[in-house]
């Protein structure tokens, strides 16, 4: 995982670009990924592929002298920048260089002009301390760049499991030359999928590493529904090479199998971390995937300081965070597999007392002296939440659910199993 953060995070991986294409051949000699590519001009939703971009040369020169090169780093131009070339004042300058307000000696990612191409300035980005240091006077600049249609690029591994339906782990490719914020969870992702891959399955998987929000609008859009329908459940993979506590991220229905799995293992872990409800810990390509249907939780060690500046780069990663990360996402893999898993085999509501199935829980009735007792009561939400599956669940899942011992739920499914109801699986 070390290896291919460094190998990758100093690139400029914007959307469309060199080194964003040089990252996906070097990925796909570490995995069988398929590719996808949506042409340029391909709008959706109102989305827009930037054309591809390189930066050429980007100076500013001051009295003849050279005194920022901004290709020293992949962010100090802000990406998507146009070309310029010209004389200009301190004050125009300024205009055009930006700096990151919370400190004095970072850059920041300026990366809004990837999601608006059809309204682009040109700019670098620098250090508050240069952006101070500069006396008056007239600058000259030159930022020479290369542009061409280019496709934006997904790539996908699909796992085939003994059920059909997928769990999907994402993580963002983009993200010019920083480590923990898109590599670090690719890095996690390939490591966890390169374990998968010789395990004995039992749901599918499929690990989807594209440009962070549109990249997977594409996805998804543009993927046919039959496809996207087997899609159960997911979680993102996000920030977690850097020295701070894990955060769980949870879907939006708080009820994936694979976030009350997470739960568990970080329950039992001795791994700093916090559980939060969507979107209260961080604001990325989950809400994506929910548009969709797809229930997305996300794993992550957000928030660090170092997030969107330059200080986000190999030294910050810490290898001991990235194996405690892989191990706890196995964990909650094996966690789900070795659990039951229930599929419904019919529609509306089965009249459980009849004799042919004796499946009823009669939860009592105070006016007949009949204690209801807890026990019953949550009895009586398992047999009720049975009909309202749409999704194959794990038991687990439904003993968290109602709040029943395992073992009991088990055993109460085994009977609807029995009477043809349910797979369990």
């Amino acid at each position: 995982m070390m290896q291919l953060i460094a190998d990758l995070a100093p690139l400029n991986r914007v959307i469309c670009s060199s080194d964003y294409d040089a990252t996906i051949a070097y990925l796909k000699e570490v995995l069988p990924f398929r590719e996808l590519t949506y042409p340029a001009g391909d709008r959706y939703n109102g989305w827009v592929i930037p054309p591809k971009w390189d930066v050429k040369a980007a100076h500013i020169y001051h009295e003849g002298e050279l005194i920022y090169d901004g290709c020293w780093h992949p962010m100090a131009v802000m990406a998507l920048s146009t070309p310029f070339r010209g004389r200009v004042s301190r004050e125009e300058l300024r205009e055009h260089l930006h700096f990151d307000h919370r400190f004095d000696d970072r850059i920041p990612f300026h990366f809004r002009q990837l999601f608006t191409s059809w309204k682009r300035d040109w700019g670098f980005c620098v250090t508050r301390a240069f952006y101070d240091s500069l006396p008056s006077g007239d600058y000259d600049v030159l930022i020479e760049t290369e542009e061409a249609p280019g496709p934006l690029r997904v790539l996908d591994y699909h796992l085939p499991g003994r059920l059909d339906e997928t769990i999907v782990f994402g993580a963002n490719l983009d993200h010019p030359g920083v480590a923990n914020d898109g590599i670090s969870g690719v890095a996690v992702g390939i490591a966890l999928f390169d374990w998968l891959r010789r395990q004995d399955v039992k749901f599918s998987y499929r690990l989807v590493l594209s440009p962070g929000i549109m990249g997977n609008e594409y996805y998804l859009g543009r993927m046919p529904a039959e496809e996207r329908s087997l899609l159960l459940e997911g979680a993102m993979l996000e920030m977690l090479g850097s020295p701070t506590p894990l955060n769980l991220q949870l879907s939006r229905s708080r009820a994936s199998n694979i976030e009350l799995a997470f739960q568990d293992v970080l329950g039992e872990s001795d791994a700093a971390h916090r559980v939060g409800e969507f979107e209260s810990l961080l604001l990325n390509d989950e809400y994506i995937w929910e548009a969709y249907g797809v229930p997305m939780s996300s794993l992550s060690r957000f928030p660090y300081p170092e997030y969107h500046t330059d200080a986000d780069n190999v030294a910050l990663m810490d290898g001991d965070r990235l194996e405690q990360s892989l191990g706890l996402v196995k964990r909650a893999i094996s966690n789900i597999e070795t659990s039951a898993v229930i599929q419904k085999r019919f529609l509306g509501n089965i009249c459980l007392s009849n004799p042919k199935y004796d499946l009823y829980v009669d939860p009592g009735q105070a006016a007949f002296g009949d204690q209801y007792d807890d026990m019953r009561r949550r009895m009586r939400l398992l047999m009720d939440t049975v009909p309202t599956l749409s999704r194959p669940v794990t038991s687990d899942r439904l003993s968290r659910q109602v709040g029943l011992p395992l073992d009991i739920v088990e055993n109460y499914l085994k009977r609807w199993y029995e009477k043809g109801l349910i797979d369990l699986r």
